[in-house]
């Protein structure tokens, strides 16, 4: 994913959170706000409590891959703010990204 496709100021996560539509499953919650100039964004946040700053790491990576083969950021014109849950952890690779799928099926609706 493109650093362009990233929201990385904590005002515009705020806002997304606090003003957007909501959708979530076992391993992610889905915040969103429909824009009508330039690409998508998405912002990508876990706690502290998911584990120390390598395996935060590993797992944004992980996801913004997933969002990469996902999404396609010139069609989809949202801001996102995906937060990953702790059932993450419990699932592979493979069903935490149809899980991802799913989820943002329910939000292009």
């Amino acid at each position: 994913m493109k650093k362009k496709n990233r929201v990385k100021k904590h005002e515009e996560f705020q806002k997304l959170i606090h003003s957007g539509k909501k959708a979530a499953n076992h391993s992610f919650v889905f915040y969103w706000l429909p824009k009508k100039e330039d690409e998508g964004r998405i912002g990508i946040t876990l706690s502290k409590k998911t584990g120390n700053a390598v395996k935060r790491n590993l797992i944004k990576r992980q996801v913004r891959m997933m969002c990469q083969d996902l999404i396609d950021f010139d069609q989809q014109k949202i801001d996102g703010v995906l937060i990953v849950r702790f059932g993450y952890l419990s699932n592979t690779f493979e069903q935490n990204k149809k899980n991802l799928e799913k989820l943002l099926s329910k939000a292009t609706m």
